[in-house]
């Protein structure tokens, strides 16, 4: 028993517990004597020896019993406080982690009831939606006095009809997006007395004649080429010339008239007209009721006359740049085609369908041309000369 008692006391546990078994066992008592040092801070202890007879100083044994009696009591009893604490804060972690736990699951499920409910709510509405639609779009057309127009699906069960009308309104609709308007863009050519233009010119809008530019004061602009006018003019006796372009209506309309103050513009198609392919607007030049021999487009990106490649010319976009030469350059181009009298167009393109910058190889095509006539000129001249010569001197014999 004196072991594990000795076990649980400190140093001071042990000095009492040592007095007290001296008094038991009738020894003497040694008590400590303590002195502070000021310097080390620390005490010096010395042992002073009491002893006590059988007769005599047994109260004060007693006495040292109990206050070492006392003291463990107290120490012990501080321990089980302590002990007692530490469980009790374990316990109260322990429930306030079982709390989060109960919280988070709660939350979770209030999530998935939330989700449930705003799933339901949504196919409900999806198919208040869907019903609605093909009630409107499903029932009969009428006509201006109200009386319904009958059509092929008037024989089908109601709900049928619904469906199906309203499947061929959505497909139709769809097709009026995808497909150009009509399968002839353009009116018949004009008979005699009126002057037909023996070649198209179908040209896009923007890129081509126009730039757009924004600018925090003035918003959106569009800024003219230079030579629209001279392109014009030049090409106006020889071509039907037709804006073809992927913008809308209502953008380029007004920019038409903008650049078109003489009215040499025959024609004008937008967005409608073109034939929505892989993410593009694709001019479908076999829309516009013209011979696809006779027909030239001009436009910044080959994808847009990807249907007809060898009918199409690609230019640079126009960046905006006032010192610009291109429209120029074409107008030479298209006019020398014009006067040639080329019977399909198709021949001379196909030259320049692979050129990045089919402008540039004509120059120098013309300039390497230019070349080749004057020296033919030179050497026919020298042929004539030397002919002239020979039939002057044989003159002269012929006479004698």
């Amino acid at each position: 028993m004196a072991a594990p008692l000795r076990s649980m006391c400190g140093r001071s546990g042990l000095r009492v517990w040592d007095a007290f078994t001296r008094v038991v066992t009738g020894q003497g008592v040694r008590r400590p004597l303590v002195r502070y040092s000021k310097d080390s801070q620390q005490d010096e202890v010395g042992d002073r020896t009491m002893a006590f007879g059988p007769g005599s100083g047994s109260g004060l044994g007693l006495a040292g019993a109990g206050m070492a009696g006392t003291g463990l009591a107290g120490r012990l009893q501080t321990e089980a406080q302590k002990n007692k604490h530490q469980q009790q804060q374990q316990q109260e972690k322990k429930s306030e982690e079982e709390e989060e736990k109960q919280k988070q699951e709660k939350q979770k499920q209030n999530m998935a009831y939330a989700k449930k409910v705003a799933l339901r709510m949504s196919g409900v509405m999806l198919l208040s939606g869907g019903g609605a639609v093909v009630y409107v779009f499903g029932s009969n057309s009428v006509d201006e006095h109200g009386n319904k127009i009958p059509d092929e699906f008037d024989n089908e069960l109601i709900a049928v009809q619904h469906l199906k009308r309203s499947w061929k309104y959505f497909k139709d609709y769809r097709q009026m997006i995808i497909e150009p308007t009509s399968p002839k863009l353009l009116p018949e050519p004009l008979n005699e007395p009126y002057y037909q233009p023996p070649y198209t010119l179908a040209i896009e809008l923007t890129g081509i004649l126009l730039h757009p530019e924004w600018s925090l004061r003035t918003g959106w602009r569009f800024k003219k080429r230079p030579g629209i006018d001279f392109l014009l003019q030049q090409l106006a006796p020889y071509y039907e010339i037709v804006i073809y372009t992927s913008e809308t209506g209502m953008t380029a309309f007004p920019l038409v008239d903008s650049i078109d103050r003489q009215g040499y513009i025959m024609y004008r198609l937008f967005r409608d007209a073109t034939r929505y392919m892989d993410g593009h607007h694709v001019k479908d030049l076999s829309c516009l009721n013209r011979d696809l021999s006779r027909v030239i487009m001009v436009d910044c990106s080959r994808d847009s006359f990807k249907l007809q490649p060898y009918n199409g010319v690609a230019l640079t976009k126009w960046d905006g740049n006032s010192d610009d030469r291109a429209l120029y350059d074409l107008a030479a181009f298209l006019r020398t085609i014009a006067l040639s009298k080329v019977e399909d167009v198709r021949h001379v393109l196909e030259h320049y369908s692979l050129e990045s910058d089919p402008l540039e190889v004509f120059k120098r095509r013309q300039v390497q041309l230019q070349e080749e006539q004057q020296q033919k000129a030179v050497e026919l001249s020298q042929q004539t000369q030397k002919k002239s010569f020979l039939n002057s001197v044989s003159g002269k014999f012929w006479h004698r």
